[in-house]
């Protein structure tokens, strides 16, 4: 992955002179829209979390809907990152220039900008600000929410469909309400196929650790174990960390074991950067950040910005699972009938594991 802007680059961040987000090393600039689209007078100011593009995961989401609005609405937009080491004050630095330098929408991804947002947002009433898997109470603050549980749900009942040893592994990043909504989804769901099926289930780290999504080599420690416990799906919700998850299940086919990884987010089997481990990843659980990113900046090109709390579920295409691994459509039918019980109401997906 590539390193964002770290704590120690404020004086460059107040100067503009922001770290790039991708392999260009020239994205923090304002791009240029895409010639192929009418272009917008509106500026899009986008602060990924952390390490930014290249996480193959949540950030990548995010710029995907960007960069379709880009191509579609043409739009001009500056990308920064917060980096591993940033403070609230880093974040709030950033969001700030941001919103000075004319930028409307700013869209800060990751529940991590949440402090910086709430102090920034009131100061700049004019402009619209969002912020992905967080809350912010303001006016002029779109909150985007994912209902993880619907989409976990449906991949734990893939799980527990796929599974042929009766037991399956979920891995989680830092261990807060947001993840464990995610977990809660993925157990509910495979208990639906078999309420006897034995879920194993290992953090990275405690509320308040962020490196519990950058540790890929304690994620592999513990999916060995959970293989070597009889595990032969594994779900990880956990950032970075989900390398070492997908590291441990091919170094388990590699050897003979039939053991399947469940990516998160995006479509992990279609990212380049894992496509040596594409043969064993059976499915995702995309939770679409790019349809929530879109349709903010949309809002705002119509003039009618998107503010609130914002719930993207099932029904608004805001989760779902990836198919193309063309394996999982052995185990597609049982989970678009779970998928179906949920938009009618019949079935409710819990955010705590019982």
């Amino acid at each position: 992955m590539l390193k964002g802007v770290k704590l120690a680059s404020v004086l460059a961040v107040a100067s503009l002179a922001l770290a790039a987000c991708g392999s260009s090393g020239d994205s923090a600039e304002s791009a240029a829209p895409a010639e192929t689209a009418a272009t917008s007078s509106v500026k899009v100011g986008m602060a990924y979390d952390q390490d930014g593009k290249g996480d193959g995961s949540f950030n990548d989401a995010a710029f995907a809907g960007l960069s379709k609005a880009q191509t579609d609405l043409g739009v001009e937009i500056k990308e920064v990152n917060s980096g591993s080491s940033a403070t609230d004050a880093t974040r709030e630095e950033l969001l700030t220039l941001l919103a000075d330098g004319g930028y409307n929408p700013v869209i800060a991804v990751g529940f991590a900008y949440s402090t910086a947002l709430a102090a920034v947002a009131p100061k700049f009433p004019e402009t619209t600000f969002a912020i992905v898997d967080s809350v912010v109470e303001s006016p002029n603050v779109g909150s985007l929410v994912f209902a993880a549980e619907q989409g976990s749900y449906l991949t734990g009942v893939i799980a527990a469909t796929a599974s042929k040893s009766g037991t399956i592994g979920f891995i989680g990043g830092m261990e807060i309400d947001l993840i464990k909504a995610f977990e809660a989804g993925y157990i509910e769901g495979a208990k639906s196929v078999n309420p006897d099926i034995k879920i194993e289930s290992k953090y990275m780290g405690a509320a308040g650790d962020n490196t519990a999504w950058n540790v890929p080599e304690k994620a592999k420690t513990a999916t060995d174990g959970m293989i070597a416990n009889g595990a032969d799906v594994i779900y990880a919700a956990a950032g970075g960390s989900g390398l070492g998850m997908f590291q441990s299940v091919k170094a388990a086919a590699d050897g003979g074991a039939t053991v399947w990884a469940i990516g998160v987010d995006s479509d992990q089997y279609t990212v380049p950067a894992l496509a040596e481990y594409k043969d064993i990843i059976l499915t995702s659980m995309l939770k679409r950040v790019d349809v929530a990113v879109y349709d903010v900046i949309a809002a705002v090109v119509d003039g009618a910005p998107l503010v609130g709390v914002n719930n993207f579920d099932l029904s608004k295409d805001g989760v779902g699972y990836a198919t193309s691994n063309s394996a999982v459509s052995e185990f597609s039918g049982a989970a678009d009938a779970a998928a179906e019980k949920i938009k009618s109401g019949e079935v409710t997906v819990g955010t705590t594991v019982q």
